[in-house]
């Protein structure tokens, strides 16, 4: 299993994170605000942002329609495009506007291919995965399906500060094939190839069922899962996607230490 390279980030992100996305996206960014409510605001907010960070041409891309998405245009503007950023808001607006479009495919055809970096924070992650994390919390959590730009995760967001610990697992029991990663804000997954390090100042917790013993995850109710693998794994830490192991930071030595 390979995947482009996707920079998918927890929420809150601070300029660090932005400077990287700059610095992987190269010199044509767009900002993309369907996710958002008030979307002149937030393309406004990140291309002011991206600017400051030294890219070389930021441009928004209003795509506020399934015909938007739809137009060639829009795509034609895409094609031409270095990386592509998604702003936060409801990850639902970006999945029911852009799924199965021209603008989906030819953004899938791009990462898939290399040519294109693509970069979201909070509702802008959560579309990233196979399985999207639409609202609940804790067993009454809410899924739908994401745009697959990393397919076999599912992504939640603002983890830590949300306390948003128990509604992942009630996910990942639901969905025991999905790798489950709660990223904290101002902290993101890089992925490249089949391999993400973890950026930032907070902590990525993976959650993987592969290994459970036993799941009951009915309908209503609490749900039981025993024998999981969870993982907290922090800046310059790895994990490795299709064997699903981590490689944790020795802060004091230096050296990578490789969970089993």
């Amino acid at each position: 299993m390979s995947f482009g390279r996707l920079l998918a980030i927890g929420g809150a992100a601070g300029p660090e994170l932005l400077a990287r996305f700059v610095s992987l996206a190269g010199p044509a960014i767009v900002v993309v605000a369907t996710a958002s409510a008030e979307p002149d605001a937030l393309e406004s907010e990140y291309v002011d942002a991206f600017g400051r960070l030294g890219a070389g041409a930021v441009r928004p891309l209003r795509i506020a329609s399934r015909a938007a998405a739809n137009d060639p245009s829009v795509v034609s503007a895409l094609g031409r495009a270095t990386g592509v950023f998604f702003t936060g808001g409801d990850q639902v607006r970006i999945t029911t506007t852009l799924g199965g479009t021209l603008t989906d495919s030819v953004l899938q055809r791009l990462v898939a291919g290399g040519s294109l970096v693509l970069g979201g924070t909070s509702a802008g992650a959560a579309m990233m995965s196979g399985t999207m994390i639409v609202g609940g919390d804790g067993a009454s959590v809410i899924t739908g399906p994401g745009l697959e730009f990393l397919p076999g995760v599912l992504i939640d967001m603002h983890f830590a500060e949300r306390g948003r610990l128990n509604r992942l697992i009630a996910a990942v029991a639901r969905y025991p094939h999905e790798l489950g990663l709660g990223i904290d804000e101002d902290t993101a997954i890089l992925v490249d190839g089949d391999r993400f390090e973890v950026l930032g100042s907070g902590s990525v917790t993976v959650v993987d069922a592969g290994a459970a013993a036993d799941i009951r995850a009915p309908a209503d109710g609490p749900i039981a899962l025993a024998g999981a693998r969870l993982h907290v794994l922090t800046a310059g830490c790895t994990f490795e996607l299709s064997g699903r192991r981590p490689s944790i930071v020795d802060a004091h030595a230096g050296e990578r230490g490789r969970a089993a």
